[in-house]
């Protein structure tokens, strides 16, 4: 396949983007619909005139239909596009660019969608959705097993993406709540995904922001909250984001002292409530009944799923401080985190 990529590229590189582009256009329509045309193009940035051209085509080659509600990709048109995702990705160099990461950055398995999730809202769902057919074959091996998840946008994607039976496998928090947004805290993330899977779950109702002591007397007198951890602790495997340290920090609402102190110790990434610097160094982190990066040790199978050229220093502190066995991000954060570890073309 890679001869016929570099063949088409350098004989006929026109088709190269239209195929890139009627690729991006299907997709779009797979995570929106139904969707109409002006709305489509809007999202995409292309001008109607371009696009009409684009979807009559993909209409009359039965991929996408037309309702008076708006586009929806077919069945025909769902199949190819999950098989055109790896062409498209070998087309782009982003295989190469995976092998570059996995290599010199010691992961087992690194895979990126062509974007920015900076830019295109789409690229975070499709990271979700790549993260939930990860987590899917992995649950598929017919055993029991306890899976932590973190919280955050692009983990919500995640869970709303997956479907299944698991009936043997517990859902977890990998710490407890965040900030107002109910909706991507991890506990309601490990709620969706627990219901989509048919699991059980357990929820941990521990903010952020208690003191060390407070937190071991919780721990020490709550039960409950005490066999919780317990629980989360046995997690075999986890999916979990990685922030940006100023962001979290102030979505964690730390003090203003603590926010400097961040910026001095040159603070890039955030995980579990534990902050890093670009080398891995861990300059700060707030107290935590779940999981913490030490923990990471003793967990099966870890998954990192972030995206966005903005997010690249962050995630590659927390690579570099901790175990990632599987790497789920985007072409924009990776293109940064090459630049910025000064890996080799």
């Amino acid at each position: 396949m890679d001869n016929i990529i570099n063949l088409q590229k350098k004989i006929v590189p026109e088709l190269t983007d239209l195929l890139v582009l009627r690729y991006q256009i299907m997709r779009q329509v797979s995570h929106e619909h139904p969707i109409g045309r002006r709305a489509l193009a809007s999202k995409l940035g292309l001008s109607e005139r371009v696009l009409r051209a684009q979807v009559d085509f993909l209409k009359k080659s039965g991929l996408l239909d037309f309702s008076s509600s708006g586009m929806t990709v077919t069945e025909e048109g769902t199949d190819i596009l999950r098989e055109l995702a790896d062409y498209v990705r070998k087309l782009q160099g982003i295989s190469y660019l995976e092998k570059q990461l996995s290599d010199s950055l010691k992961i087992g398995r690194v895979v990126i969608l062509p974007g920015d999730s900076d830019q295109e809202e789409v690229v975070k769902r499709e990271i979700g959705r790549t993260a939930a057919r990860i987590l899917s074959k992995l649950l598929g091996d017919g055993k029991a097993h306890i899976v932590a998840v973190s919280g955050g946008t692009t983990m919500a994607a995640m869970a709303a993406n997956i479907s299944g039976s698991q009936p043997n496998t517990v859902v977890v928090p990998a710490r407890g709540g965040l900030g107002d947004n109910v909706e991507l805290q991890a506990n309601t993330i490990a709620t969706v995904l627990a219901q989509k899977l048919g699991a059980s779950y357990r929820q941990l109702y521990v903010p952020d922001s208690v003191s060390e002591d407070i937190l071991n007397s919780i721990l020490k007198e709550d039960i409950g909250v005490k066999a919780v951890v317990d629980v989360i602790k046995k997690a075999d495997i986890l999916v979990h984001g990685m922030g940006q340290a100023s962001v979290m920090a102030r979505h964690r609402r730390l003090s203003p002292e603590i926010l400097d102190k961040l910026e001095a110790d040159g603070a890039v990434g955030e995980a579990f409530g534990q902050y890093c610097a670009l080398d891995g160094k861990q300059v700060y982190m707030t107290n935590n009944a779940g999981l913490m990066l030490q923990d990471l040790e003793n967990i099966g199978v870890i998954i990192g799923v972030a995206g966005g050229k903005s997010k690249a220093a962050a995630i590659l502190s927390v690579i570099r401080a901790s175990r990632q066995d599987i790497l789920v991000t985007d072409e924009a954060a990776a293109l940064e985190m090459v630049r910025m570890a000064g890996i080799a073309n």
